[in-house]
């Protein structure tokens, strides 16, 4: 099983490098980040969490039952967002910011150019939940964590919560 880094790990600010390989050694590492981000109850992970600096990203909104199907799953290689509208706040956390949870403010509507696990190319429309998810992900490969974009008093809340944690 993948281990995924958490904060502060300076790794995560790293920006992470274009995929230029889609071999069987990229296949495995998405199918192992699948694997952790199920584990920890993620719907959406990037390679960097698993210390793996590349443009790689998955996202698998579970249905209406709380269900993670593996049919839904988006596997997201060099993403680029072509697209953004409208405003939405949505309650966000995150796997290497494990048991915070902070409303964040992101776009509404994306539309995302990028490639399939085969070097393909794709494009996606997402809104709302998905939109988010996006951004978040896109986030992480440009070494940006969502408590960045909390304003200045709830980040501080966030750093009083981890220092309380590192005490225990």
């Amino acid at each position: 099983m993948l281990e995924i880094i958490t904060y502060p790990n300076p790794l995560l600010r790293q920006i992470s490098s274009k995929v230029e390989k889609f071999d069987a050694e990229l296949h495995k590492l998405l199918d192992d980040m699948y694997e952790a981000m199920l584990f920890k109850n993620g719907v959406g992970i990037s390679a960097i969490q698993v210390a793996k600096p590349i443009r790689a990203l998955l996202i698998c909104i579970p249905d209406e039952e709380g269900n993670q199907n593996k049919e839904d799953l988006l596997e997201v290689i060099n993403p680029e967002i072509l697209d953004k509208e409208g405003e939405i706040s949505f309650n966000e956390g995150c796997l290497s910011v494990p048991e915070f949870y902070e409303d964040v403010k992101r776009f509404k509507k994306v539309t995302i150019s990028y490639q399939n696990r085969y070097g393909e190319p794709q494009k996606i429309e997402a809104q709302d939940y998905l939109a988010v998810a996006f951004q978040h992900e896109i986030d992480h490969l440009n070494g940006i964590l969502f408590v960045d974009k909390l304003p200045i008093l709830k980040r501080k809340k966030f750093e009083k919560e981890l220092k309380k944690k590192k005490k225990l």
